[in-house]
């Protein structure tokens, strides 16, 4: 069991945000845990962190299957006992098999709708819920929920940006994130008597396998913000939606 450094779990590690989240945190002396659905490729990631020198270890994890989340939350009890920081960063965009069109009003595939709010929103119920008995042992929790900012009301209020489709219309992966920062505030306003801080971070528009790497920024970019809110102090703020150059519009 690990007394010293902060234990944190990535979900949707092995690659990506999720990956170079793990491993700005793993930089700081934290141990990480990737979470991935294939043992294979977590391992794969984890020891390549290893090989910087970095404490982390692979976990197979599947948000969307409480019997995976449950296994996990019970091999993180056994290794360390507690979790320091848990950051919910897995996340789907266009289902494989699919395509945005499904999406599209007026020719929504529901079942890719569900797909994606299994993953998206009902995976971090899942996750979080599981793990939250190991993060009230912890001196300083710590729950980071990767969102975007496609998900601001604000932005999506935006009448001048509707033409150029800025945030894009989309049915399942947009409210998906919506929901995903209101999730956020929910859990921020129950958690906060028992001091465990719960933020939502927006990475940018990250050239990944979720957006077939047409993004603009790189992961280690699109990392930066919750690699920030995963460590800041016991008295940091809570409830908040940010990126790595501040406030996010609601």
């Amino acid at each position: 069991m690990n007394d010293t450094h902060p234990i944190t779990l990535v979900t949707g590690a092995n690659k990506g945000i999720g990956r170079e989240i793990a491993g700005g945190l793993a930089a700081l002396g934290h141990t990480v845990v990737l979470g991935s659905r294939s043992a294979e490729l977590g391992e794969k990631a984890a020891a390549e962190l290893r090989a910087t020198g970095a404490d982390a270890e692979a976990l197979v994890l599947d948000v969307t299957d409480p019997a995976s989340v449950a296994a996990a939350a019970a091999g993180i009890q056994a290794r360390h006992g507690r979790l320091d920081t848990l950051v919910n960063n897995a996340g789907v965009a266009v289902p494989p098999g699919s395509d945005l069109s499904s999406q599209r009003p007026g020719t929504v595939d529901l079942a890719v709708v569900r797909r994606i709010f299994d993953t998206n929103v009902f995976g971090v119920v899942t996750v979080t819920d599981a793990l939250l008995p190991l993060l009230r042992r912890s001196p300083a929790p710590r729950i980071v929920n990767v969102s975007s900012a496609a998900g601001s009301l604000s932005l999506m209020a935006d009448q001048e940006a509707w033409a150029h489709e800025q945030p894009p219309i989309c049915v399942g992966y947009i409210p998906s994130k919506s929901a995903l920062t209101a999730l956020t505030l929910q859990y921020a306003r129950q958690l906060r008597p028992d001091g465990i801080l719960v933020n939502a971070v927006c990475p940018g528009f990250v050239a990944t396998d979720l957006n077939g790497h047409t993004g603009h920024r790189t992961p280690v970019q699109g990392a930066a913000a919750a690699v920030r809110m995963a460590t800041v102090p016991a008295e940091g703020p809570t409830g908040t939606f940010s990126d790595d150059q501040g406030p996010v519009p609601w």
